[in-house]
Order: structure tokens, then C-alpha cells, then sequence
């Protein structure tokens, strides 16, 4: 019988034992170079009662989506079978999956009585016939089935690349619809998939660049309701939003939220100049951080809140550019042909991503925070507005296609280059916000 050494009561309280997972032979290497998938096999979960055999059957194959959406896995599917799971508790016959050359095994099973829903499952390594770390449960409500698939995807994944999860996270985004002339743009929050959508805001006026909060549960954006771009903070459950006193009669936008979440730093034009400016949320009071005739925006801090990279023309073009998060002496840290723009840090610290604009395409890339090593991992039209994943492995990005009927759409990118994908949206996408990992 499997140990249950978590319960995860989605939506309440977490409730949980110390998870000592054991290190099998199966690793995933992650490098540079080019990765065969994994193949591996997740048949269907277990129902074990009436009420959720359609969920088992949903479960496993968001699962199985979530894996294979990495470009890191390739699922041998059912078809391929040469044994079934007809109950969670009974062994598993590896000569069977051997033999279908399927080198990792998800097991699962799920109960539902009333409107709660138990998820158990294991992961296997095939070949050494050995399970990888120990079985968990996850518990809640069945219509919050997919984020407990999403959490059983980020134990796979975890336990067989070393990488941290991130399925279970959700991306905000603004929306677009109607003609490219006059589009119509409302804020939303989707999970990382795509799948969820909720609406935040209609499409009365302008909204641009949503960005989370450090504990997911706020969004800062900019709106021009009033005429002019201010800045405002939305309360993700109770969609109430409040405009930031930045100072009245000027124009502010490009916020972002500090580490810790007691500040944002933001963007205001004030006498023809546009600086970068820090507000303490408790008390509303800003503090200028820089003070040059340059245009200085597109501020995004380290992961420890010490430093912020942010975008200037100070020498003459759009460069990246990173000084103490007080403000401070600025390094020039991109040196390469083109212009450069939205920088975000990443969130191990060790990469910056950004938007190159040279020789009439637009990129995504990434480069270290000294600017060495720096890589283009997309080319179009218009590539712009990178956002990190919760564990620094993937990047999403907003790519239109050209003429009068061009659409936004999200894209996704993992920092190697390869799995270029979309994401697929009711209506076009832009301006995307990847958040943390939801409790």
C-alpha cells in the first residue's frame, strides 16, 4: 500500500508530513544540447468509485498533457499497451512496460464522494523497476480537479528532470479582441495552460502590462481610464482594484512588485522626462531612482531585491541597464547589434530575459546578468514582452503577425530554444504575467 505522506486540501489549509523522496537511476539530464524525450506512459487512473471514473480519465491525461508540453517527454499511448492498471494497489508488471520501451510509469487512482476529490498516484522507473520518491495524495474539491492534476504533472516532472515545478501556477494576461485598429483590451488571469479563463476587467479602456504580486494575489497594471496611463492594484479574489497615488497630472506605468512585496518601482514622466521611481505601499510615499534626460522604463528587480535591471536610451538606443534597487550608479550590461527592451530577471537569479529588436525582427533572449553568454531563442515579426515560469525554465512572450489583420497571440519557450508553442487563448493574448506557484 502506497505511504500517504501529504494531504493537500486545495482552496483550505495545507496540511502536510516531510516528503524524504528517494533518488532513483532514471535523471532526465538537462543541457544545451539536443534532448530525446523520455518516453513514458500514464494510463488511465484508477477510479475507484462510480462517481470518478470521467474524472480519473481527465486527471491523467492533463497529466500526460503537462509532460509531454515540456518537449521533454513523449507519451506511448494506450494503444501501445500490452498490460492494463485495473488497481492502484496491485504490482506492476515492468516486463510488460519494458517491452513498449515505456522508461517511466505514472500509476494513479482517484475517489470522489460527494464533492470531494482524492487523488493517489506513484511514478516508476521501468528498467530498474524501482518507484521514484514516495506515493503522495492530494485532496480537495472536484472542481478544482485540474490544479491536483497539475500538482501530480510537477511531482513528475520534479522527480525525473531535478527542475522545480511549475504547472500548477497561472499566467495573467491582457485579452485582446475585435479589429487590429481598434482592439479592445481587458485584463485576465488563466491557468498556465491556457485553460480557466476569468475576466478581470471589461474592455472599457486601455489596460497594459498585468504583472503578480510575490504571493500571486494581487495584480499591478496600467490603465487609461482617466486619459493618461496611471497605475492601479487589483485584488485577484475580489476584483477590486485601487489607483496608486503616483503624483497627480503626470503619467506613470511599467509597474512591478519588489520581492518581498512592500514596494513596486515604476516608470513616471515628469517634466518631459521619464525616470524610474519606488513607492512603499504602506505608507504611498515614492522616492526617485534615477534623474537623467534619458527614457528609462521596463524595471524588473532580482530575485533577492537588491538590484534592478530595467531599459534606457541614456546612450543613444534602447539598452539593458542594472543599479542598486536605492537607485545608484547604472551598468550598461547589453552590448550587442539592435535594441533592447523589457528585461525581466529570472527567477534563480542567473539569466535576464529580454526583447532585441535588429535588422527589421524581433527576439526573445536571455543573457547573463553581466550581459555575457547572450542567446536569441525566437525570431518574428514581433517577439516581445518576456514573463519566467516559477522555476526559471520556460519563458512566455506575446508574438503578433504582421498586417491589418495581424493577432496577438502567447507563446512559450523553454530557455534552451526548442518547444516553441502556443498558447492557446478564447481570443488574442498579450502582455503575459507568469505568477508563483499557487499554495
Amino acid at each position: 500500500m502506497m505511504r500517504l505522506l501529504t494531504s493537500l486540501l486545495l482552496g483550505l489549509t495545507l496540511v502536510s508530513a516531510p516528503v524524504h523522496a528517494q533518488s532513483g537511476p532514471l535523471r532526465l539530464e538537462l543541457d544545451q544540447g539536443i534532448i530525446e524525450p523520455l518516453p513514458f506512459s500514464v494510463p488511465n487512473f484508477v477510479p475507484d468509485s462510480t462517481a470518478a471514473a470521467q474524472y480519473a480519465q481527465d486527471i491523467s491525461r492533463v497529466v500526460a498533457a503537462d509532460l509531454t508540453g515540456t518537449g521533454l517527454f513523449r507519451e506511448i499511448l494506450s494503444d501501445a499497451f500490452i498490460s492494463q492498471v485495473a488497481s492502484f494497489e496491485d504490482p506492476v508488471r515492468f516486463a510488460d512496460w519494458k517491452a513498449i520501451n515505456a522508461e517511466a510509469l505514472v500509476t494513479g487512482a482517484v475517489n470522489v464522494s460527494g464533492n470531494r476529490l482524492t487523488v493517489r498516484f506513484r511514478v516508476w522507473d521501468v528498467f530498474s523497476g524501482q518507484e521514484l520518491g514516495n506515493g503522495l495524495q492530494f485532496a480537495g474539491t472536484t472542481e478544482g480537479w485540474r490544479r491536483m492534476a497539475h500538482k501530480v504533472a510537477d511531482q513528475v516532472y520534479s522527480r525525473v528532470t531535478g527542475e522545480g515545478a511549475y504547472f500548477d501556477s497561472r499566467v495573467a494576461f491582457v485579452s485582446e479582441s475585435g479589429p487590429k485598429d481598434q482592439r479592445l483590451k481587458r485584463l485576465a488571469i488563466m491557468d498556465y495552460d491556457g485553460a480557466n479563463v476569468q475576466y478581470l476587467t471589461d474592455s472599457a479602456a486601455i489596460v497594459l502590462a498585468p504583472r503578480f504580486s510575490p504571493a500571486g494575489d494581487q495584480l499591478l497594471y496600467t490603465s487609461y481610464e482617466s486619459g493618461q496611463p496611471r497605475i492601479y492594484v487589483l485584488d485577484i479574489e475580489r476584483v477590486r482594484r485601487t489607483e496608486l497615488n503616483t503624483q497627480g497630472g503626470t503619467m506613470s506605468f511599467s509597474p512591478r512588485f519588489s520581492p518581498d512585496g512592500r514596494s513596486i518601482v515604476y516608470s513616471l514622466i515628469q517634466g518631459g522626462n521619464t525616470d524610474l521611481w519606488k513607492m512603499d505601499l504602506a505608507s504611498g510615499q515614492s522616492v526617485r531612482l534615477t534623474n537623467t534626460p534619458a527614457i528609462e522604463t521596463a524595471p524588473s528587480y532580482s530575485p533577492d531585491g537588491s538590484q534592478i535591471v530595467f531599459e534606457s536610451d541614456r546612450s543613444g538606443t534602447p539598452q539593458l541597464y542594472i543599479m542598486p534597487a536605492n537607485g545608484g550608479e547604472a551598468t550598461r550590461i547589453s552590448f550587442g547589434q539592435g535594441r533592447y527592451g523589457t528585461p525581466v530577471w529570472s527567477p534563480r537569479g542567473d539569466l535576464v530575459a529580454f526583447t532585441k529588436q535588429n535588422k527589421g525582427r524581433f527576439h526573445i533572449g536571455v543573457m547573463r546578468t553581466d550581459g555575457s553568454e547572450e542567446r536569441l531563442l525566437t525570431s518574428s515579426f514581433l517577439d516581445e514582452g518576456p514573463t519566467w515560469s516559477p522555476n526559471g525554465r520556460v519563458i512566455m512572450f506575446t508574438r503578433e503577425t504582421q498586417g491589418a489583420s495581424g493577432r496577438a497571440t502567447l507563446y512559450s519557450v523553454d530557455i534552451s530554444g526548442r518547444n516553441l508553442r502556443p498558447i492557446r487563448t478564447p481570443d488574442g493574448g498579450s502582455d503575459p504575467s507568469w505568477g508563483p506557484l499557487q499554495n
